[in-house]
């Protein structure tokens, strides 16, 4: 299913001209529950991984104290079935039973958690993009990324550590069957529900602490918004700059390109690791597609669906991914050369 983005409340350049040169080409991903292959981009699905290439392993120490109940990937997956078994029989009779005698005893096996584990964590796979599908900064002989994590929290980041492999899918002839997997996670909303894209391309200008001073203050500066009807966006008549942010400037959720979010920091240099070149958003690992404040940005087709969210999803989170309780990790590459050690942001 392809879905469709609504126009903008209305044309922010033609109200503020300087702000034309300033945008920009992003890629909203609208990742969706679904069944992908090693050949598919995709949240969560297998990867197209050589078969003959040791998978990847975080050899770092984990704290047992962050995480005093941890869960097997099996066991996170187990629990996400019974939760939509128990939602889907109070959809269809809301006098059903929450649960019925297995799922609680299941449930309750499940929230014993399992023995803590101190060797090598593997890594899980949380995207995969195939350049055919989706524009965003390669190598020259690369046509696909895999973004893999550890499912902890490290010390000096307080989520995920993130690995970015490169590679030409012409040359991977013998896939990896079954890779690996962590005996346990330190949360479950850090194990992706396997999700295909429906990709679509979106303009995006530069969050307002971005701008120059001059410019911050025209967008504040109500006068410059009397040829907008505010009975059209009364929620945000009385506050433009929240207009502008929240409706105007960024696309929420899971996308590659576009402007950097700087939400939770106000913004800083991003210089390569290597080679010093400022770095430029690959990708946003969203843990929602939109919120209270961005409804303006939900899909066409979301808007008339009748169905319920799947998974008990709330809010567009469909992967079932969590970043510090709602924000994102966008990760940047350097523009010389994507494979040069890349930047997260958590914001």
């Amino acid at each position: 299913m392809s879905f469709t983005t609504p126009p903008r409340p209305f044309d922010i350049t033609a109200l503020f001209p300087q702000l034309a040169p300033l945008a920009r080409t992003a890629t909203r991903l609208h990742p969706r529950p679904g069944s992908p292959t090693v050949h598919d981009s995709s949240v969560g699905g297998p990867l197209l991984w050589p078969a003959d290439e040791p998978w990847p392993h975080c050899d770092e120490p984990h704290n047992r104290h962050a995480a005093p109940v941890v869960h097997s990937p099996d066991d996170i997956r187990l629990h996400r079935r019974v939760c939509a078994a128990s939602a889907e029989r109070l959809h269809l009779d809301p006098q059903a039973a929450q649960w019925t005698p297995e799922e609680r005893e299941t449930l309750e096996r499940i929230g014993a958690g399992r023995p803590w584990f101190d060797g090598p964590i593997a890594l899980l796979p949380v995207a995969q993009l195939y350049a055919r599908d989706i524009p965003f900064p390669c190598p020259p002989d690369a046509d696909l990324l895999q973004v893999l994590w550890c499912p902890f929290d490290h010390k000096e980041t307080a989520h995920p550590r993130t690995a970015l492999f490169w590679r030409s899918s012409a040359t991977v002839t013998d896939v990896l069957d079954a890779p690996p997997e962590p005996p346990i996670v330190q949360l479950g909303h850090y194990l992706p529900e396997p999700c295909l894209f429906s990709p679509e391309q979106v303009t995006e200008y530069p969050n307002p602490r971005e701008l120059s001073e001059e410019l911050r203050g025209q967008l504040d500066d109500m006068s410059r918004w009397e040829t907008i009807d505010p009975a059209r966006y009364n929620t945000y008549a009385y506050d433009p700059g929240e207009l502008y942010l929240s409706n105007l400037c960024h696309a929420p959720g899971w996308k590659t390109g576009g402007w950097t979010l700087w939400d939770r920091m106000d913004p800083m240099p991003r210089p390569c690791p290597e080679c010093g070149t400022e770095q430029v958003p690959l990708l946003t690992i969203a843990s929602l597609e939109w919120d209270g404040g961005s409804g303006t940005w939900i899909a066409e087709e979301e808007r008339t669906s009748p169905a319920p969210p799947p998974l008990g999803a709330q809010d567009g989170n469909f992967t079932l991914i969590d970043i510090l309780g709602g924000y994102n990790l966008q990760l940047h590459v350097c523009p010389a050369s994507p494979d040069h050690p890349h930047i997260e942001l958590a914001q």
